[in-house]
């Protein structure tokens, strides 16, 4: 993380942390306050042919209010059909980083091999506002972003989604209602331990 900081301080970047996670007609479980020994159990139509996913990002600058940019992309489990955000949806969801932040970007991300396409490489080397950086392998935990989808998973934990649809608005609510207070997504940051300082007058 020290160059990124160190670049961003330097440029005047918004460090912007991205993540994607799927979501699907099974609801996550959670506590109840129904009777010890005795679990309620709901029927839910967990079978669909449609997965949301999301990609998300948590984004930072000292002095700025933290803000939370994400795109969602509905699925087919189709035979052959992708199952995730193309290297092209990446692009698109930086580019509308980059004009709603207003600014140039140090987008912090894992290695995953969508990360590492060539197309995405070559774009980036063409944009003198966009600069990438790489997160240790296996560091969920320094992503802000993984804490977004606890606050999420935990809102919708035990809903029963009568229709597709239905989950996708609750995605779509609770992500604003994160949107909407900028101290939770600063929160999700404080729970990495990392900090995003200004930098130091010389």
């Amino acid at each position: 993380m020290a160059p990124g900081k160190r670049l961003a301080a330097a440029s005047g970047a918004w460090i912007v942390f991205e993540d994607e996670a799927g979501f699907s007609m099974t609801p996550p479980r959670a506590r109840t306050w129904g009777r010890c020994g005795h679990t309620p159990v709901i029927r839910v139509r967990g079978r669909s042919r449609r997965r949301t996913s999301v990609a998300a990002l948590c984004c930072y600058k000292a002095g700025e209010k933290s803000r939370l940019i994400h795109r969602p992309r509905t699925h087919l489990l189709l035979k052959g059909a992708r199952k995730s955000f193309s290297w092209q949806d990446y692009r698109d969801l930086l580019v509308r980083a980059h004009i709603q932040l207003g600014g140039p970007i140090v987008v912090v991300w894992d290695n995953l091999n969508t990360h590492l396409a060539a197309g995405l490489k070559r774009y980036e080397a063409e944009r003198d506002w966009l600069t990438t950086v790489r997160l240790p392998p296996y560091s969920p935990d320094l992503n802000p972003v993984e804490a977004v989808w606890s606050l999420v998973r935990r809102a919708m934990a035990n809903t029963a989604f009568t229709t597709p649809d239905d989950l996708d608005r609750k995605l779509r609510s609770e992500l604003r209602r994160i949107q909407l207070r900028p101290r939770l997504i600063d929160g999700c940051l404080t729970a990495t331990r990392l900090a995003i300082n200004p930098p130091t007058p010389p």
